[in-house]
């Protein structure tokens, strides 16, 4: 028995991008370890490596192709798959092979079946797999107590600086059934937040024509409303929370606010709606282009007062003027955006902004990505000092050796919000637990964090 543990392969495995991406690693992750692999810390313990890359804008590449070479360097035996793996360039060359061409193979994104082909050609899965390693919730690369549930690959839309529909395809959504099964796995696993992805929430459904599918029993239509709901009544059996990412915002969002308002999700939404000029939205090709987003917002805010938004922006957009930033600025002083990205334009390979006329300057793009986060830190500090004295329930991510803890409240969400930073209790033997949720008293708060007491 020994030497058949010594003899398990091992593969390697580095995640970049976003957490669709990362979504895709846990997929091949899981199918792995269903398979009798094992995974390896670093590079020297591998068998094998896998290399799930991100492609979308050039500093992506760089740190994708870096990511490459260094496995190569250190290991030799490389896999690479995402969104890098489906692009090619202007001589219709794949861009991998041509700077790494001692890489065994090369996959687009959600690539579970190919990827697996290659593993199985370089390195045959093992004659005795451990089925009872894999967990039902499969394997996940994020902390125990949240997790990422991505309901559909792919998008529909063919925004002007986008090119995520030419490496992931149309808009694919998973059934119901499915969707919820998996939700429950990993409820029942132990997370406290359920995170749901996709390219376009809010479009899930719309290519099977929101077909009916069944969950307990129970008719369920493939729409993100019905979908919504049905993830708020399983995560109230579980005391969890669940946090809605990439929703464009079409009229039948407004169905969601009051589910948030009665508590049954959280009241958080990730609306990417990149600007706010008409010309600049219509130059992008954004869905949704023509809503009143000022009066859904304060919409929003009406059914739902505790409802955080959270948004990003491009500045600097091919074309953009100065009086077309300007109503940006307006616009973000009147919404008074929660959480708030901005990036300076960045040209992609392939993508049709490339030739829109009138390209602003790089030193102007930069510079106004700096006027809307000079604003935006101003607005922040405000919407946070608002929170100074009351109480709420927070979910604990690390713990100190002193007992302080960093944690998240329903307008946090991880990685990419701030922190809430609790003093620990006054009481040793309550120190507090990762993955536990506390109810706190907010102390203070800069433009950023929250600091709070238990």
């Amino acid at each position: 028995m020994t030497n058949a543990l010594q003899a398990t392969p091992k593969i390697g495995f580095v995640s970049l991008g976003c957490p669709k991406a990362l979504v895709d690693s846990e997929q091949i992750l899981t199918q792995l370890r269903a398979e009798g692999y094992d995974t390896a810390k670093s590079y020297d313990g591998a068998d094998l490596v896998i290399v799930n890359t991100c492609g979308f804008i050039d500093a992506a590449v760089q740190e994708s192709l870096d990511a490459i070479g260094e496995a190569l360097h250190e290991n030799g035996k490389v896999i690479v798959t995402g969104c890098l793996g489906a692009k090619k360039d202007a001589a219709g060359d794949d861009i991998i092979l041509k700077v790494h061409p001692k890489v065994l193979a090369v996959t687009g994104p959600h690539a579970l079946g190919e990827v697996m082909d290659a593993v199985h050609l370089h390195m045959p899965k093992p004659h005795a797999p451990f089925l009872d390693l894999l967990p039902p919730q499969g394997v996940k690369l994020t902390p125990k107590h949240y997790a990422y549930l991505k309901i559909s690959e792919g998008c529909n839309h063919r925004c002007s600086f986008c090119i995520i529909p030419s490496m992931r395809g149309d808009l694919v959504s998973r059934p119901i059934a499915d969707v919820m099964m998996e939700a429950e796995n990993l409820f029942k696993a132990g997370v406290k937040e359920l995170l749901v992805i996709s390219q376009d929430t809010s479009a899930y459904g719309v290519d099977v024509k929101f077909r009916m599918g069944f969950w307990n029993g129970k008719p369920v239509k493939t729409h993100m409303t019905q979908l919504v709901e049905a993830l708020g009544e399983l995560a109230s059996q579980y005391g969890a929370w669940v946090r809605l990412h990439y929703v464009y915002p079409y009229p039948h969002v407004d169905a969601i606010i009051p589910m948030m308002a009665e508590g049954k999700i959280l009241p958080y939404l990730d609306v990417p709606l990149q600007h706010a000029h008409p010309d600049v939205l219509k130059r992008m090709k954004r869905p949704a282009s023509g809503e009143k987003n000022i009066e859904r917002i304060q919409a929003w805010r009406a059914m739902c007062p505790d409802l955080t938004i959270r948004s990003t922006f491009i500045a600097g957009f091919p074309g953009e003027t100065e009086a077309e930033f300007e109503y940006l600025l307006d616009f973000l002083k009147e919404a008074e955006i929660d959480r708030l990205g901005c990036f300076a334009y960045s040209p992609v390979a392939g993508a049709t902004a490339n030739d829109i006329p009138n390209a602003v300057p790089e030193e102007v793009r930069e510079e106004r990505r700096g006027r809307v986060m000079l604003l935006q830190e101003e607005i922040s500090k405000k919407r946070l000092q608002a929170k100074i004295g009351k109480t709420m329930r927070v979910l604990v991510d690390a713990v100190s050796r002193t007992g302080e803890a960093t944690a998240r409240s329903g307008a946090d969400a991880p990685e990419i919000d701030g922190v809430v930073y609790v003093k620990p209790p006054y009481e040793p033997h309550l120190k507090l637990q990762v993955g536990e949720f506390v109810d706190v008293k907010i102390t203070a708060a800069d433009a950023h964090d929250l600091w709070a007491e238990a």
